[in-house]
């Protein structure tokens, strides 16, 4: 791999290990992701013409740390701080090469502050994006389809957060890790849905944050390697992403898992899915990850729709709604239950949930319901179902699909 390519990705690599060098070393969190960037950005423009340097890594922590102390030496109110840091080695530091202190990756430390429970989910994911995933603000702001300046925002203000809230640059302490581990399990598993919503992931600027969400947790699995919930993760990203070339036809309609072509599927990430749900899964208490991963090994794993073994999807379903109940872990165990005891039992399923505040966000019940309906013969009732489907999401590519089986559902009547 050369050329761009291959650059953006060594950056995007290094962009923690930079950031975790010069916060650790200079001890504010805000003023070294901006310094970072700056390296970044100028790494960018340099190594594309001159070639990549004998030691990227020391390259970026080098120009991020002269940054950070011509910024300094340029404020009066900090002369204090400048005669700190003017005494450092800077020689030392860019002696540093990619090989060296692969005992003091701070990439975990630099994960954990950016989803830090008391910051905002939007901040948490601009952040952690930025700072761990190394993309700029633009490239962000495109993929959330939002204004460069409303993420430039978000982003400052995380940092100015972090930096009021005087949170060090150190991983939580052994009782507080397991609990923050969670929130960084949120946050990338958003990352990687709000790329995965048909028609939400960014195309202008190449920025696909389903593959940045795999190549974040991927990083996460390499740095926590024994851990059951990062390893369910990534296994149920892969499971998940391997159907994407299937999910939408040539002329940009949804596909639904059923109707999709499996020849089409990415057999790679399927098989290490499953490889990495065999590894875990009976290990350990099962977390939700690895149940969600197990559910879909069990859709991949059938080389047709008809062959879906729906009894143990229904049974794993059933332990995910004791291990982690959610109305929307029930609303998926009630199609599992129609397929295994019909429409009318999924939903009754369905009824448990219908007054549930938490379904009001969501159009994933009318969509579920309308299906059941359809299936239980009852037209005018699925119709209307989809109708109200299509007001709630604002994929085009769901509102093509719904529109279709609404137009469908039509015509059936009128030809009664």
């Amino acid at each position: 791999m050369t050329g761009e390519p291959r650059v953006e990705g060594l950056l995007r690599e290094l962009a923690p290990q930079a950031l975790g060098i010069v916060a650790r070393k200079y001890g504010q969190f805000h003023a070294a992701e901006d310094a970072v960037q700056e390296a970044l950005i100028a790494a960018t423009a340099q190594w594309r013409d001159g070639g990549i340097p004998d030691h990227p890594r020391a390259w970026l922590v080098n120009v991020a740390s002269r940054r950070l102390i011509d910024e300094w030496r340029n404020e009066n109110s900090r002369r204090r701080r400048e005669e700190k840091v003017a005494a450092l080695d800077l020689a030392a530091l860019a002696a540093l090469d990619l090989a060296a202190g692969t005992d003091h990756d701070d990439s975990l430390t630099v994960l954990f502050l950016c989803c830090h429970p008391s910051l905002s989910v939007a901040s948490q994911l601009a952040l952690t994006l930025r700072a761990v995933g190394g993309l700029t603000a633009a490239e962000i702001a495109n993929a959330f389809l939002v204004p460069e300046r409303t993420m430039v925002q978000r982003i400052t203000r995380a940092k100015q957060q972090i930096r009021a809230s005087g949170l060090h640059f150190e991983l939580p302490p052994d009782a507080e890790r397991g609990e923050r581990l969670a929130v960084v399990l949120q946050v990338l598993y958003l990352v990687f849905n709000e790329g995965y919503t048909p028609g939400s992931r960014s195309s202008g600027l190449g920025t696909d944050l389903t593959a940045e969400a795999i190549r974040l947790t991927r990083m996460l699995h390499a740095l926590l390697p024994k851990d059951g919930e990062v390893a369910g993760l990534l296994a149920l990203m892969l499971l998940t992403d391997a159907r994407r070339p299937a999910r939408e036809s040539s002329g940009g309609m949804l596909v639904p898992l059923a109707e999709q072509d499996r020849t089409l599927w990415n057999a790679h990430f399927v098989r290490e899915g499953i490889a990495l749900v065999t590894r875990t899964l009976g290990s350990g208490p099962a977390g939700p990850y690895q149940l969600q991963a197990a559910i879909a090994a069990v859709h991949d794993e059938a080389a047709t729709a008809e062959a879906t073994d729906w009894p143990q999807i229904l049974a794993l379903y059933s332990v995910l709604e004791r291990v982690s109940p959610s109305p929307v872990v029930t609303l998926n165990r009630a199609v599992a239950v129609a397929m295994v005891h019909g429409p009318k039992a999924g939903l009754a399923v369905l009824g448990t949930i219908a007054d549930d505040a938490r379904m009001t966000q969501t159009h994933r019940l009318d969509v579920v319901r309308g299906h059941l309906l359809e299936l239980a013969g009852d037209r005018v009732g699925a119709r209307h179902s989809y109708e109200r489907a299509i007001h709630g999401t604002a994929s085009v590519a769901e509102q093509r699909y719904l529109s279709l089986k609404v137009a469908g559902l039509r015509q059936v009547q009128s030809e009664g």
